[in-house]
């Protein structure tokens, strides 16, 4: 018996819980409510399940300390590929608690699926093989097929809505481990899912025929409205069409009286026929040309009924055209409105603003006003300080002079009283040694 590829066996792991994950996290979604959290225990599985793919087959890159795996570099890559994910790229490198590429790549993938684009990103990245040949092996799981079948599953995810807080969750530290124990269920749980499931499923047709309803209702009133104003123009057909069917009467009559009058020449000629045949003759072609005068009446009134037939088309397409513009304007009209009280709301905040920095300014130059007076009593005293710093500079050498001619004169005394006291050198020496210090 042959063996199985390792890799083959990995991929295939890898799809069968992708799809138990995300089959779990859309029923149970769907039967519990289609805003999740970050606490909610399926979801947190479908993260853990998603990094295992993403990581299968990563090519191991050298650091400064060691070889590291990360998905960030691939995820990174989506930014050149799609350019409606650069805002995305932005906000998880501006998280202020991230600090490894594996925490950003959490936050990449959470605020991906909050926008409902991580199908559209994970699509262009896989369709580019060339450059994800850089960050996986040729036997990863985003290399082969499998990868494009767990991006067509993500799809799914877009009738579910997600409100993830990202900016305070650790995600730096988390430790990625599947939890079989919530794919393993009873028969039980089962039927209770696949209840919740038909549950789910009979609320969504129930919502689907309210909301059908409620068009529906829309499109008769519109439908009468259009009735209306169809029937005031029929009216006015049929009223024409009475004023043409009493032309018509008319001509009938006429015709007939022609006839009868016909009957009586004809019966006159048939008497008379050789004496009045030339006044038959023309009696005939007057008939001929009122007949032809009849007929072309007949068929102007045809005409003119078939005009008015594609002029009342005419009309209700035109009706139709003003009812899709009149549904344009009010949309027009009602952002027009947003813009002006947005607009208004900016030009409040920045009137605001300026009586604000016009308070800041004349606070400022009321306290520029304060500081330069305080400079110039601050320098007045400065130069009365100087002038008195000269004087006393001036005495204390006035002092020191005065002291050492003080000293002088002592000291001459006393040389003098020494030898006039003693007149041993040695006594005088010592005499003049103790004095001097």
């Amino acid at each position: 018996m042959a063996t199985k590829d390792p890799t083959a066996v990995e991929r295939a792991n890898l799809l069968n819980m992708a799809k138990l994950s995300i089959k779990g996290l859309i029923e149970s979604a769907l039967s519990f409510g289609r805003t999740l959290d970050s606490d909610y225990p399926p979801l947190q599985q479908f993260f853990v399940v998603m990094e295992h793919c993403l990581k299968h087959g990563l090519k191991g890159r050298k650091s400064f300390l060691s070889y590291n795996k990360t998905i960030w570099g691939p995820l990174e890559l989506v930014e050149k590929l799609y350019p409606e994910a650069e805002e995305i790229g932005a906000s998880v490198r501006d998280l202020p608690g991230l600090k490894t590429p594996l925490g950003r790549a959490r936050a990449w993938l959470r605020l991906a699926l909050m926008q409902k684009k991580m199908a559209d990103y994970l699509r262009c990245l896989i369709i580019q093989r060339e450059l994800l040949s850089e960050f996986y092996e040729y036997h990863a799981l985003m290399m082969e097929e499998e990868g494009a079948v767990i991006v067509g599953l993500l799809v799914g995810l877009n009738v579910i809505d997600a409100n993830l807080c990202v900016k305070g969750e650790d995600l730096d530290s988390q430790v990625g481990v599947i939890d079989f124990s919530m794919y393993l269920k009873n028969e039980e749980e089962i039927g209770n899912k696949e209840r919740n499931v038909q549950v789910a499923a009979i609320l969504d047709q129930k919502n689907y025929v309210e909301e059908l309803n409620r068009q529906l209702n829309s499109t008769v009133s519109s439908l009468h409205s259009r009735v209306d104003s169809l029937e005031k123009s029929n009216t006015k057909l049929i009223e024409e069409l009475a004023i043409a069917k009493n032309n018509i009467i008319k001509l009938q009559e006429e015709n007939h009286q022609l006839r009868s009058e016909n009957e009586l020449i004809l019966m006159r000629t048939r008497q008379h026929l050789e004496v009045t045949k030339v006044d038959v003759e023309t009696e005939l072609q007057t008939y001929k040309h009122s007949r032809q005068g009849l007929d072309e009446m007949y068929n102007d009134a045809r005409r003119q009924l078939r005009d008015e037939s594609q002029l009342r088309q005419d009309v209700e397409n035109e009706l139709s055209v003003q009812v899709g513009m009149k549904h344009e304007m009010e949309l027009a009209m009602k952002l027009l409105e947003k813009d002006i009280h947005e607009k208004q709301d900016t030009l409040i905040g920045l009137r605001q603003q300026l009586e604000e920095v016009k308070a800041i300014n004349i606070e400022m130059y009321q306290r520029l006003q304060g500081s330069e007076d305080g400079l110039k009593e601050k320098n007045e005293i400065i130069a009365r300080l100087e002038e008195k710093t000269n004087k006393i500079t001036t005495a204390m050498r006035q002092l020191e002079q005065s002291d050492n001619d003080l000293l002088t004169q002592t000291r001459t005394i006393a040389v003098s009283l020494v030898k006039s006291a003693s007149s041993d050198p040695q006594d005088q020496y010592k005499l003049v040694k103790d004095i001097s210090f």
